[in-house]
């Protein structure tokens, strides 16, 4: 019996270091919740999302090689986004000080959420490694619908699929 409760102690712990959920689907409303961003200023993700296209990704963490990689890809192609009409938000498990000091590295002109809450990851279905490490995920959401999910985002070409994906919505 005691080998029994090991295990099962053991499998507790292991699965409550992913939050998972399933991720939202093409055609789904975009979630309607408040974040900060950078500035550890409160934003309305759901008006953001309300009207015009958005890109929503997310990323384990600030200021690792994979994500910078990924928000200096969007950074770099910022003027063709912008063309496209498409608005950035950047979402992550750091706190507001930890987005602000990665923004401000590597001069990212665009939101960064800080979900130390893992709500915004919760909302969208993104999985949460280690109860905070987002899995690199990028919804693209029209008019508070999401017409795009990109379950395995490529951090060097972000803004060339998001551009691609709005192209195709249209």
């Amino acid at each position: 019996m005691k080998l029994k409760s090991i295990v099962s102690s053991l499998l507790s712990l292991v699965c409550a270091g992913f939050v998972s959920a399933a991720p939202l689907e093409v055609g789904a409303d975009a979630p309607k919740l408040t974040a900060k961003d950078q500035d550890d200023k409160v934003i309305d993700l759901g008006a953001k999302f309300a009207s015009g296209l958005t890109l929503v990704y997310f990323y384990p963490k600030a200021d690792t090689p994979g994500c910078t990689k990924q928000a200096c890809n969007l950074r770099d192609a910022f003027e063709d986004v912008k063309a496209a009409g498409i608005e950035v938000i950047g979402v992550s498990g750091d706190k507001p000080a930890q987005q602000k000091a990665f923004a401000t590295k590597y001069e990212l002109p665009f939101t960064l959420v800080a979900d130390a809450d893992t709500k915004v990851m919760q909302a969208f279905g993104v999985t949460a490694r280690a109860g905070k490490f987002a899995a690199r995920q990028s919804f693209l959401v029209k008019d508070g619908k999401i017409i795009w999910a990109d379950l395995k985002a490529t951090p060097t070409s972000q803004s060339q699929d998001a551009i691609a994906a709005a192209k195709a919505a249209k």
